[in-house]
């Protein structure tokens, strides 16, 4: 089979079960499969695939036609444009997070400065790891109950070549921890239980229910880390924290109970309102 006629047969494939984009994610898993450019595809579609490389690209066709999402096929997202490894144990990373990460960078003026960095259910690590990547002489702690998680950050962290600034630990939101931060950041879970089956299969299947599940009304992390965090931030510290549509003015009633101060909001790309910040 010819890389051109792999191409067309697992775009067919993937848009039969139902894949919106199914030429691109054919291309994407062509390249990984056959250790192909996007160029070389392009240019010579004439040549041939070995066996080996189509059995690759079948079963990685067979996994998608499944709505297993490309970055769980292939064991890896970008994010900030860095590479991060996922795994079973973490959530895949999305574009909307990114979020968190530039409304944090606008609000450090000195990007210079030694700045302490505290990342709660940290996943793949992706969002303390984007930050230190753009702050030089930042440091950061990076927190998840799960404990694959964290061997997952640990590596995202050296493979990225940050290992020296950050850790990563086993645990539960700040219990425990006796230090004060500069900024303290966190997707946490905020999905309402029962809407987590009604998700799209890429996240309702393979994303990992605990960094899903908000609890009955979707705010059960909040009530249990910003009490936490309002503690472990420094005097004048930045709280910045990912939510869900329509979740602000709850999640600031509790930031409100807490005596942190309200410092306003950024959007995502579809322009709704994704991330809190507040201060100490």
């Amino acid at each position: 089979m010819t890389v051109g006629e792999a191409l067309s047969q697992a775009a067919r494939r993937l848009g039969e079960a139902g894949i919106e984009r199914p030429q691109a994610e054919a291309r994407i898993l062509l390249e990984a499969a056959s250790g192909r450019g996007r160029g070389q595809i392009i240019a010579f579609p004439e040549h041939g695939l070995t066996p080996a490389q189509w059995d690759v690209l079948d079963a990685q066709i067979a996994r998608r036609c499944a709505r297993e999402p490309v970055s769980r096929i292939l064991g890896s997202r970008e994010f900030w444009s860095l590479r991060f490894a996922v795994g079973p144990a973490t959530l895949d990373p999305r574009p909307d997070s990114e979020t968190l990460v530039s409304a944090v960078l606008a609000r450090i003026s000195d990007r210079n400065a030694e700045v302490s960095l505290l990342d709660l259910g940290t996943g793949t690590g992706c969002l303390l790891l984007a930050l230190l990547s753009e702050l030089p002489r930042a440091t950061g702690l990076g927190i998840d109950i799960c404990p694959a998680a964290c061997d997952i950050a640990t590596a995202n962290a050296a493979a990225l070549g940050l290992a020296a600034r950050a850790e990563f630990r086993v645990g539960d939101w700040l219990r425990g921890i006796s230090a004060q931060f500069d900024v303290i950041l966190s997707n946490p879970p905020y999905i309402e239980s029962t809407a987590i089956d009604g998700l799209e299969p890429e996240v309702a299947q393979f994303d990992p229910r605990g960094a899903l599940d908000g609890g009955a009304d979707g705010l059960s992390a909040y009530r249990a880390l910003i009490p936490q965090a309002a503690g472990g931030l420094k005097p004048g510290g930045l709280l910045a924290l990912e939510i869900g549509a329509g979740q602000g003015a709850a999640v600031r009633a509790l930031a409100d109970h807490a005596g942190l101060t309200d410092l306003g909001s950024a959007l995502d790309l579809a322009g709704i309102e994704r991330c809190l910040l507040f201060s100490r």
